[in-house]
């Protein structure tokens, strides 16, 4: 068994090698071909913390993610996790990987792909809404799919924002201002009420909701919520999102139905909500992007 520190998963991993492959593992999950369940969620309270087990089988390889949230983090990220990897025909365990740096790529890669599936091929205009680990990963993965005109963030510490435009060519802006006519709206700021407001949208905008896992959380209120509702995993989303729980809102379809041309497009002219929870199919596509890339040596 071989150990993948975060160097050597960086070593191994790109987006160039990381989008392609998750857009072929949200097909087969949305195929039924992956077994899955929802994730375990164990709550820390007095340390603000969640601890969370992900575990996930396709096809030869079998996983675990184990993820730790601790919101509370200044020194230390917030977001934490190991991978563990297995032959699902053996039960051999393969590899271990740090998992900090694949959750905060594999999540902006699946964002990308459904950036590329719901907006136009042109320049577009992008509002970021945070300036964290999430935003830079997410503007990375994004140019990846689309050419960006105008990349504008907001931040609810304005030092924050004006520091990531610094680094990225970013305009900062009030929140409102950041939103309104932007062709996409990332949402990355860690919140628990709704942050994203429909009466700030464009009809048209895509709209990516990153920030709120939980039942009892939320980024967007409901008029944002009047869209065309797309997840990663429907019977996650069901049971895991604040804001499809709360409005009743009903799902479109899953990232890998349209892939694979199961359900078409959403009409156009209408605005577009992707709402990502992250799943464990994910964590073990990016883990074996990693681990096939190396050869399945940690060196």
């Amino acid at each position: 068994m071989v150990i993948f520190d975060e160097d050597r998963v960086r070593r191994y991993l790109s987006y160039e090698m990381l989008i392609p492959a998750l857009e072929q593992a949200l097909i087969r999950f949305s195929a039924g071909l992956v077994a899955q369940p929802v994730r375990s969620i164990l709550g820390i309270p007095e340390h603000h913390g969640r601890f969370g087990l992900m575990p996930c089988t396709d096809g030869d390889m079998m996983g675990v993610k184990l993820v730790t949230v601790f919101e509370d983090n200044t020194s230390l990220p917030t977001h934490q996790a190991v991978i563990q990897l297995f032959s699902a025909m053996t039960g051999e365990p393969l590899a271990v990987l740090d998992g900090r740096l694949i959750t905060e790529m594999r999540t902006a890669a699946v964002t990308a792909i459904a950036a590329r599936l719901f907006t136009q091929a042109r320049p577009l205009t992008v509002a970021i809404l945070g300036s964290g680990v999430q935003a830079r990963s997410h503007l990375a993965a994004l140019r990846h799919v689309r050419e960006l005109r105008e990349i504008r963030v907001w931040s609810r510490t304005p030092e924050n924002a004006r520091a990531f435009a610094s680094k990225t060519g970013a305009i900062p802006l009030p929140m409102e201002d950041a939103v309104r006519g932007a062709d996409m709206v990332i949402g990355v700021a860690n919140v628990s009420e709704p942050l994203i407001h429909g009466r700030h949208l464009s009809e048209t905008a895509f709209v990516a909701a990153i920030a709120a896992v939980g039942a009892s959380r939320r980024e967007l209120d409901d008029e944002a919520m009047q869209a065309s509702i797309i997840v990663e995993s429907s019977e996650a989303a069901r049971l895991e999102s604040g804001d499809i729980m709360a409005t009743g809102v009903p799902i479109y379809a899953e990232l890998g139905e349209i892939l694979a041309g199961k359900i078409a497009l959403p009409s156009e002219g209408r605005r577009v909500v992707y709402k990502g929870l992250g799943i464990a199919v994910e964590d073990l596509a990016a883990a074996r992007v990693v681990y096939e890339a190396a050869g399945g040596q940690a060196n």
